[in-house]
């Protein structure tokens, strides 16, 4: 054999080299990025021991009494909107009502056959068209639970401040603004 040619490789010497591979690829990588991450785990846990979210005061030891559920619905009668296309609100309770597949207890006063004579606002039109545009004889499938969109009137407290403002508020302080714009 001359010096350039290589030598040819060690069976055994392979072997221990795969050996060594699956090792490391099969145990110890896994067992190590198993006690990285729970240790960081750990490390997050004891730092943060007491979360307050919505419900302040808890921590993750303990549960707080749940607050006092909101007052039955003002009786104000129907509130104004905030905005084009809300839904109104119920202004009556419907703890109780049944509003399942078989049966909507809010079309017993509100179905447009009914309404008239009991003196309930009627459904809204746009609850006998469906999503293609077919108008149907009965309130359509998409529009029959009235608590996807429509809530009792309560005395509750907002859980999150809020910024919102009427559409005409925004207007009035446009038009504001650009009075004051205009005059300088």
């Amino acid at each position: 054999m001359t010096e350039d040619s290589p030598t040819p490789p060690d069976p055994q010497r392979k072997r221990d080299e795969r050996r060594v591979f699956i090792f490391l690829v099969a145990f110890l990588f896994p067992i190590m990025a198993v006690a990285i991450v729970g240790s960081y785990g750990f490390v997050v846990w004891l730092s943060h021991r007491h979360p307050d979210g919505l419900r302040p005061g808890g921590t993750l030891y303990e549960t707080p009494s749940a607050p006092p559920i909101a007052g039955v619905p003002k009786d104000s009668g129907r509130d104004v909107r905030n905005y084009p296309e809300q839904p109104p609100v119920i202004p009556h309770s419907i703890r109780g009502y049944q509003m399942d597949l078989r049966y909507n207890q809010c079309l017993t006063c509100h179905n447009r056959n009914v309404a008239p004579d009991v003196g309930a606002p009627m459904v809204s039109v746009t609850h006998y068209t469906d999503r293609t545009g077919q108008t149907s004889a009965e309130v359509t499938p998409g529009r029959y639970f009235c608590t996807q969109c429509h809530v009792p009137q309560t005395d509750a407290e907002p859980l999150v401040d809020s910024d919102f403002m009427p559409i005409e508020a925004v207007i009035e302080r446009e038009t504001a603004r650009q009075a004051y714009g205009a005059s300088q």
